[in-house]
């Protein structure tokens, strides 16, 4: 099977959707001989920052020597980026295979009169047996949503991660935080330590399911913390203080912002914990881990004139984080941006929370079927002058002039904006270099 017929084969089992729950995935892995059990697991939840703390640990955990994969989504602009071992992406030639090999065990289940797996439990099979097959000894596994019905968790890991939980997926998680939280909470297995920076009724929700689960916890602002100490070129330093731990000096991040912090100090809290039992980390793989810890289309930014910043806030929460980090970052510069949102999505709030008065928005359709209208989104957006592009490319160059060479252009919404705006920047790039 060519990478091009894996694609074709994932798309034909869009009609089987998002059907949450944990039967088709535990019995197609066990026809699979289990490949999940061949090495050892971080596990990580949580309405933002997920991702970005998948990374952060993904590259401490090879600082220190480790052979490590990481499993995410949804992926920017090609599927290889979902399966990534010590930095580098599964091959095409390989993804075709693993996807081949897969289907063959899907083939089984169907014929057996078992129903058949959705796109996402086939491609979690692929990967879980991909990472065993190449023999790493440790992967960083994200969860898809929400965490307890989630393909993923079939997982035994040796420590969970929920960073945070606030209102998403309301239409299969629960309309309150307390009930979503729930659902994170689902990944907390027994005997297990867990690392949150979850607050308020999202964290008494997991107090519960840990104690229950006897659980060790711990809890951003509790028994860690985490603190903007300057920076460092185009790094920013972050001091993470834990209780009963050594010392750790500033470290460098790569990733900018607040919610960044945040997200640094639960990485390295799941370092240290799993520091207790893999004596391979220490302080040094995780100040260098971090240095090196990369995650593209969060705070990414292309100088030039005009600076260029995209960010996949796709939610409320995203979207506030967003624009705090455009204010501490770039306070004196005039931000246009080119806004796309998925109809599903609460797009009143993320406009609320990302535009302000003398801001420029181009709204602009992302590359799902699921994408808003830019009209309806343009409609959401009271406070300043709002055009409607009639493409992505379009959008970004409409915004670039609307910048100028002072001004700052802003791509963000959804993942899926993203990942179709981040090649055509590069190429606008190069084009301008001459390359």
């Amino acid at each position: 099977m060519t990478y091009e017929q894996a694609l074709e084969y994932l798309a034909s089992l869009g009609k089987f959707g998002i059907n949450l729950g944990l039967s088709r995935i535990e019995k197609l892995l066990a026809l699979m001989q289990n490949p999940e059990r061949r090495y050892k697991i971080v596990h990580i939840t949580g309405t933002n920052g997920k991702g970005s703390t998948t990374a952060m640990v993904g590259a401490m955990l090879e600082a220190a020597g480790i052979k490590t994969a990481m499993y995410t989504s949804p992926h920017l602009t090609d599927y290889t980026e979902r399966m990534v071992i010590n930095g580098e992406q599964i091959s095409h030639k390989a993804f075709g295979e693993v996807i081949r090999y897969t289907s063959t065990f899907v083939s089984d289940m169907v014929k057996a009169g078992w129903e058949h797996p959705t796109e996402f439990e086939v491609l979690t099979a692929a990967a879980l047996y991909y990472f065993a097959a190449a023999g790493v000894e440790y992967a960083v596994i994200e969860v898809g949503l929400g965490g307890l019905l989630d393909s993923t968790n079939v997982v035994s890991p040796e420590i969970a991660v929920i960073t945070n939980v606030s209102l998403e997926h309301t239409d299969r998680c629960g309309s309150t935080v307390a009930e979503i939280a729930q659902h994170k909470a689902g990944i907390i297995k027994r005997g297990i330590p867990v690392v949150t920076a979850a607050k308020a009724e999202a964290l008494a929700v997991i107090k519960a399911v840990a104690n229950q689960n006897q659980a060790k916890l711990y809890i951003a602002g509790v028994d860690f913390t985490g603190e903007l100490s300057g920076f460092i070129g185009k790094q920013q330093l972050v001091t993470v203080q834990a209780k009963h731990r050594y010392q750790l000096p500033p470290l460098a991040v790569n990733l900018l912002g607040k919610h960044q912090v945040e997200n640094t100090a639960v990485a390295v809290m799941a370092m240290l914990a799993l520091a207790d039992k893999e004596p391979r980390i220490t302080s040094d793989t995780i100040e260098n881990g971090l240095k090196a810890a990369q995650w593209p289309g969060r705070f990414e930014i292309f100088p030039g004139k005009p600076l260029i910043v995209i960010d996949g806030a796709h939610n409320p929460a995203g979207a506030q984080a967003l624009r705090l980090t455009l204010d501490e970052i770039f306070p004196d510069k005039i931000i246009t941006f080119v806004l796309g949102i998925l109809a599903d999505k609460d797009v009143a709030n993320i406009c609320r929370a990302l535009v302000r008065q003398g801001d420029k928005v181009i709204t602009v359709e992302p590359m799902s079927d699921r994408a808003a209208d830019p009209k309806r989104v343009a409609e959401q957006i009271t406070v300043c002058q709002v055009e409607i592009g009639d493409s992505i490319e379009a959008g970004i160059e409409r915004a670039v002039a609307k910048a100028g060479e002072d001004g700052l252009v802003c791509v963000a919404g959804s993942l899926y904006l993203i990942g179709t705006a981040r090649p055509i920047i590069f190429s606008r790039q190069n084009n301008l270099l001459g390359i």
